[in-house]
């Protein structure tokens, strides 16, 4: 399953990744990094389409798409 992977320590909770996520799929945490900052995650029931519209838009480059290799490969 393809999800989106955040480099905690580089998020400011901005949340621009939630406003473009298709399947609406990031909300803010309730846990704070090391600066400070609440950061974002993964949350909600609809799988993630690897688009990386959140990884694209991201100004701290925290997010990073891993995608899961298809069956049969």
């Amino acid at each position: 399953m393809s999800r989106p992977v955040f480099a905690e320590e580089r998020c400011k909770g901005c949340m621009l990744c939630a406003s473009v996520c298709p399947q609406k799929i990031l909300a803010i945490s309730s846990r704070y990094n090391p600066q400070g900052y609440l950061v974002a995650e993964v949350s909600g029931d609809k799988p993630c389409t690897a688009c990386a519209s959140c990884a694209l838009i991201c100004p701290d480059c925290a997010i990073s798409i891993v995608r899961s290799r298809k069956e049969g490969k």
